[in-house]
């Protein structure tokens, strides 16, 4: 074997066993990839925990909605995601709850029209803490409030969003074997 043979060899090892570890620490240093994250909504940290207000439920899964003062295109979308989010889960459907926090403020017209969604339960809170009004929350068995999703007024956007919760809770249920 000839020294300029010897040599072209060992170039290619070196090559094919260092360029990929160069390649990744470039990658992860320019962030050129998705880091491992599998959930669709964003996640809260750290989690919220309902216990206070939730302290009556059965431990289930949520689909938590605060109905606001006021009930616009974004809480009409938002209270028909959370029911055909429900209505999608199929047979795991007994294990997720959809739920609409109201407080003395909330709409009345709203809560009323609550009445075309029979699988989407309410409870009257005084107040609704640290939430946001405009976001639907997954809360978990233990009434830790984990991932919420922002709901646009748009249908066509908040009908997407409906999609990635579902994916999310299906996900969480399959892992969970609680509730």
């Amino acid at each position: 074997m000839s020294n300029t043979t010897s040599k072209k060899t060992l170039i290619i090892m070196v090559a094919v066993f260092v360029l990929p570890v160069v390649l990744a620490k470039i990658a992860l240093e320019n962030d050129w990839f998705n880091k491992a994250s599998t959930n669709k909504g964003a996640l809260l940290q750290p989690t919220l925990d309902l216990s206070t207000m939730l302290k009556e439920s059965s431990p289930t899964w949520r689909l938590l909605y605060i109905l606001p003062e006021q009930c616009d295109l974004r809480c009409e979308n938002a209270l028909f995601s959370i029911n055909q989010v429900w209505l999608a889960l199929g047979k795991e459907s007994d294990r997720a709850q959809a739920l609409v926090l109201t407080t003395p403020k909330s709409d009345k017209t709203a809560l009323a029209s609550l009445a075309d969604y029979p699988n989407v339960a309410t409870l009257s809170v005084d107040d609704t803490g640290p939430l946001a009004f405009q976001s639907v929350y997954v809360v978990d068995t233990l009434n830790n409030a984990m991932l919420f999703y922002q709901i646009s007024e748009d249908k066509e956007e908040a009908v997407m969003e409906s999609r990635n919760m579902l994916a999310d809770i299906k996900k969480l249920l399959k892992l969970s074997r609680i509730g």
